[in-house]
């Protein structure tokens, strides 16, 4: 019966263990980072939780001073929908903010490639134009913007009072998301595109078979990106459709309801914790993709 032989250095494989003095200077290091690491995380976790308690209370108890709700109202959260139109809200914002997102990314992708891997007469020329459009205030834009849309009345249609001044500009291209994918592009390597290009493919479909596939997490980054800020835009839909209630998305919804309900203050914060949650659950979804395609794009400028 043979044993099994110990290679000769296995026993210099062995880690030795460090003084009490380093392991003990280690523990006292560690225990500091994740104190502040907890006392960060309550200090961010504090309003959202005063939020959730606040919703679960009565009227009475929210006027109080205590914290805790007791008895827990649930029924809280279906009022809401009986005294404002959350649903209608909800839909708008969700037209609003699908259609601009597939607006932002079906626009920004083939004018990022463009800019990363074409050879054109003026190409720097066009990204000093995306690096201005990027660094200028949207404020500076918005009056001869609803000038503008104010003006058109093709076939007798306004407008102003409908969410398509909010939609149309989406699929026209943004600046930052044309940069992120155009930083994300560089990344790819020419050799992939060459050898798409020996077979014979075009620019066309390098772009949709090969660059796509490759640029998932930027994309989704820039997708994620994009619907939040159309999800909790407020400025510009109170711009354009403030007067026309049927149009109104939730952020407008949600400031009205606040003004109308102002001692009701569980209705407000339930309100607030229903309009919150599908941008938290989208996050936590995604949030994989989205830290990678941020990471990614900056690896090459």
């Amino acid at each position: 019966m043979s044993t099994a032989s110990v290679p000769v250095g296995a026993a210099a494989l062995v880690r030795r263990r460090p003084p009490p003095a380093v392991r003990r200077q280690r523990f006292l290091v560690a225990v500091a980072n994740h104190s502040l690491l907890i006392a960060a995380a309550i200090m961010f976790l504090a309003p959202f939780a005063f939020i959730v308690l606040t919703a679960l209370m009565t009227n009475d108890q929210a006027l109080s001073s205590h914290l805790w709700p007791h008895p827990f109202r649930w029924r809280n959260f279906s009022d809401v929908f009986h005294q404002a139109p959350l649903l209608r809200w909800t839909l708008n914002t969700m037209i609003y903010s699908v259609v601009a997102t597939i607006g932002v990314v079906v626009s920004s992708v083939p004018v990022a490639y463009a800019l990363a891997r074409l050879r054109w007469r003026g190409r720097n020329l066009a990204f000093m134009v995306v690096l201005i459009a990027l660094m200028l205030p949207p404020q500076v834009t918005v009056v001869p913007l609803y000038v503008m849309w104010s003006k058109l009345h093709p076939f007798g249609f306004h407008f102003i009072g409908t969410l398509w001044p909010l939609i149309i500009p989406n699929w026209l291209g943004d600046a930052f998301s044309i940069f992120l994918l155009r930083q994300f592009f560089l990344t790819i390597p020419e050799e992939y595109l060459d050898a798409a290009r020996v077979d014979g493919c075009g620019e066309l479909r390098i772009l949709t078979t090969v660059v796509l596939r490759m640029a998932k997490p930027a994309i989704a980054a820039v997708a994620l990106f994009s619907f939040l800020y159309t999800f909790n835009d407020f400025f510009l839909p109170l711009l354009y459709v403030g007067e026309n209630p049927s149009h109104w998305v939730l952020s407008i919804g949600l400031s009205e309801f606040r003004s109308l309900r102002q001692v009701q203050w569980n209705l407000t914060m339930a309100a607030t914790l229903l309009v919150m949650a599908p941008a938290i659950v989208l996050f936590f979804l995604a949030q994989r993709a989205f830290i990678e395609g941020v990471t990614l794009t900056g690896v090459k400028g």
